[in-house]
Parts: C-alpha cells; structure tokens; sequence
C-alpha cells in the first residue's frame, strides 16, 4: 500500500473513533473499556472519564500473547481478572474506531465468557 492509501485508512478509522466517543462514556462504576490493536500487540484499558483517569490497563505484550484470536482470548481473561479486582463487573466496550469482527470480537466474546457485561 502506498502512503495515500494508509493515511485514508487511518483518517477513516479516527473520524468511526470520533462519532463512536461522542456517543459513549464510562463512569467510575460502569468504566469504558478501549482496545487498541496493532500488527504485533493489543492494549486494553478501562477508563473513568468523568474523572479522566484510567482505572485498570493490561496488553498483550505483557502477558506473552500476539496480536491474534488466541492472544486476545488470554488477554480478556487477565483483563477480566484485573476488572474483578477493582470490583466491576459492567463495563461500556469502546472498539476505537475497529470493525467488531476478528481480534477485537474475539477480545469481546471472551470478556462476555469471563462474566463481565456490556
């Protein structure tokens, strides 16, 4: 792909990212839970944006996974792990401007395996 091509995927990808946040917000109780994918690694984090503050964070390069199904099925588990920790169990899913399909469905339907709702 040519450097015109990727700077339109890009623009594309942030301006889905920009109407999917005017939309959504997360609150101390019901976080928002934003997933953020690259060719080598996925990051995850849940996020209090009433005070701007993130409240859990975990990626994959952390834990030993790649950036595939698998690797994101084993990063919703210690994600799920962390969010019991800290006593959520609802969370608002953010794809950041990803389709919901591949990785990033993989990471959901396995938070919605690990008991966490949204």
């Amino acid at each position: 792909m040519n450097a015109k091509v990727l700077k339109s995927k890009l623009a594309n990808r942030l301006k889905r990212k920009r109407r999917i946040r005017a939309k959504i917000s997360g609150c101390a109780t019901l976080p928002r839970v934003s997933v953020f994918r690259s060719n080598r690694y996925l990051s995850v984090q849940a996020i209090d944006d009433a005070t701007g503050t993130t409240l859990c964070a975990l990626n994959s390069k952390a834990i030993s996974a790649k950036a595939n199904k698998e690797g994101a099925a084993a990063l919703a588990s210690a994600f799920a792990e962390k969010l019991k920790e800290a006593k959520v169990d609802s969370i608002v899913f953010d794809r950041n401007g990803y389709q919901y399909h591949g990785v990033v469905a993989a990471f959901g339907e396995a938070l919605r395996a690990n008991e966490i709702k949204f």
